[in-house]
């Protein structure tokens, strides 16, 4: 099934949700890189889609070769410079805005997630080094990473250190050269090898010599797979070795790595920000990384909608189309109003950040408050609408033929990788809601009231959102209790918002063109079934921990 990138859409969302002529001054620029990210993702890398699927990249003796065409595609993502739209112009980027890179990064994850995966943690380890990394080191990697011409990875995770990073063993030592010495297991490494760049540059998570335990004492280390020559190209190997890959549901075109640190106490590394300040270093990449996550789920989505519409169109059953049937009907107008709602969200949420690199300090505060709701909800919207199109598709969504099953089964890693949906949500509650005292939440929602306020299902839901944050920021409920509602009140508030925000654009779709129409009507469906379906939430996020606990673990296991 052909890709074709929803250029009108994200110009629309673009304009009316972003409001990115606040942020650049050239329209006919925006305009160039919506139409050229597009033609590019589906001239370049969606025809690879179904090939990384069913060979996938392949590792032998340490080295990761991927298949043929991938080399090609990705340089032609360096040519184009797709990698440098918001990356610094001091170190060869073009500055523009966040949103804009948005959208390439939703135009590539839609053609091919799994190879789209190269693009994503790049951007997030520039930022760390832009915004912690010593002279010398932003000099010598970033005008590479800006390009893409060498890739970024992070490396947090390890066999007995998953979400808990404070139990992490990689140690880092420090050497008479000014550099240290790495020596330990990275898991779960996404393109931590292959064969598409001339360097790999790891951001590596180690504990120093002496350093207490847990997360405050853990320090971030720039490893290059290559360590430079004074020329600055790629010289002396580093002794960073993949020694395995792992064999996976989905996302077969992206090489999930087991890397090992020092085998011959020759791995060099390299400080990034203050010893011990590693933590606070990573979250800046993982903030990065987390908003695009939350992008992949829409990707897929579009994704999924596009073939399910094309395949209803075309399927005939009792003597009509079935996209004609009530239920398929249901399904549709279900996938294309979620697709949209995330969106929104999303490409809100990247807005923000613009503004926020720009010195505005509210817009900082709503950024955090929306990071875990884009990671958490935009993903499992992915689940569900790649479920439902596989439904649409019936027994033809099963078998691998139509691409519905690639879709369900790539997607399905984005609600665990980069911080759990439960961890999102947890961080929701206990960090994001108490933030200025529940003001930050408060201007939130009054921004929703303003605009919306003649939405009875929006206004109803932002009341019961309200009552919630009053409780759980109040003496009544117990730590358990708000984590035990943390996951339904992080669905209630990411439906507002993106009802607030499909709502805004239903407004503005006043003309008479199909896709106005098409505006007018996914927005009223999101308001009318989707909105309650949140609201109905209220009571399993108010119900508490108790019944959680009502047997011990042995019982519940019985």
């Amino acid at each position: 099934m052909t890709y074709t990138p929803p250029v009108t859409e994200q110009r629309f969302v673009l304009d009316h949700v972003v409001r990115i002529g606040e942020l650049v001054d050239d329209s006919d620029l925006v305009d160039a890189i919506v139409e050229g990210a597009g033609a590019f993702a589906a001239g370049e890398y969606a025809p690879l889609n179904r090939v990384g699927d069913e060979v996938g990249a392949r590792w032998k003796d340490g080295d990761v070769v991927m298949p043929e065409g991938f080399r090609a595609a990705y340089q032609a993502f360096v040519e184009g410079g797709w990698g440098s739209i918001s990356a610094p112009e001091a170190f060869g980027g073009q500055g523009l805005p966040h949103a804009l890179a948005t959208v390439v990064m939703e135009d590539l994850g839609t053609a091919n997630m799994g190879f789209s995966l190269i693009n994503m943690l790049t951007p997030g380890a520039i930022e760390a080094l832009v915004s912690h990394g010593a002279p010398e080191l932003q000099t010598a990697y970033l005008p590479k990473l800006v390009t893409g011409e060498w890739n970024g990875t992070m490396n947090l995770t390890e066999p007995q250190a998953g979400s808990d990073v404070g139990a992490l063993r990689t140690i880092a030592t420090p050497a008479a050269d000014g550099s240290w010495r790495i020596k330990g297991t990275k898991i779960f490494i996404t393109f931590g090898e292959h064969d598409l760049t001339d360097n790999i540059v790891h951001l590596v998570l180690a504990r120093t010599p002496d350093a207490p335990a847990g997360t405050k004492g853990i320090s971030l280390f720039l490893v290059p797979k290559y360590r430079l020559k004074p020329d600055g190209t790629p010289g002396a190997f580093n002794d960073v070795r993949c020694v395995s890959i792992e064999h996976k549901l989905g996302i077969h075109a992206s090489p999930t790595c087991t890397l090992s640190f020092g085998d011959h106490d020759d791995c060099h590394g390299w400080l990034i920000g203050e010893e011990m300040g590693g933590m606070r270093a990573m979250f800046t990449m993982m903030n990065n990384a987390r908003l695009n996550v939350g992008l992949q789920g829409v990707q897929i989505a579009e994704r999924a909608s596009q073939a399910s519409l094309a395949y209803a169109q075309e399927r005939v059953q009792l003597g009509k189309p079935i996209v004609e049937h009530p239920d398929v009907r249901r399904m549709l107008m279900r996938m294309r109003a979620l697709t949209q709602g995330a969106r929104a969200l999303i490409y809100y949420a990247a807005g923000q950040a613009d503004r926020a690199r720009g010195g505005d300090e509210t817009a900082k505060a709503r950024l955090d408050l929306l990071t875990p709701l884009a990671k958490a909800w935009g993903t499992d919207i992915g689940c569900e609408v790649a479920s439902l199109g596989v439904q649409v598709h019936g027994g033809m969504g099963f078998v691998e033929e139509t691409g519905a099953a690639q879709h369900y089964r790539d997607i399905r890693i984005a609600p665990i990788y980069e911080g759990t949906n439960g961890i999102q949500a947890a961080d929701l509650v206990n960090r994001k809601l108490p933030m200025q005292g529940g003001e930050v939440l408060a201007s939130l929602l009054a921004d929703i009231r303003a605009e919306a306020g003649d939405e009875p299902a929006l206004m109803d839901l932002v009341g019961r959102i309200e009552a919630i944050a009053r409780w759980m920021l109040g003496n009544e409920a117990s730590a358990e209790d708000r984590l035990a509602g943390s996951y339904p009140l992080t669905t209630m508030l990411a439906v507002a918002v993106g009802g607030w925000l499909l709502a805004r654009q239903a407004r503005v779709a006043t003309g008479g063109t199909p896709f106005e129409a098409m505006k007018r009507a996914v927005a009223r469906f999101f308001l009318d079934r989707i909105v309650p379906e949140a609201a109905g939430l209220e009571a399993s996020a108010r119900e508490g921990a108790a019944g959680l606990y009502g047997v011990n673990a042995e019982v519940l296991a019985a």
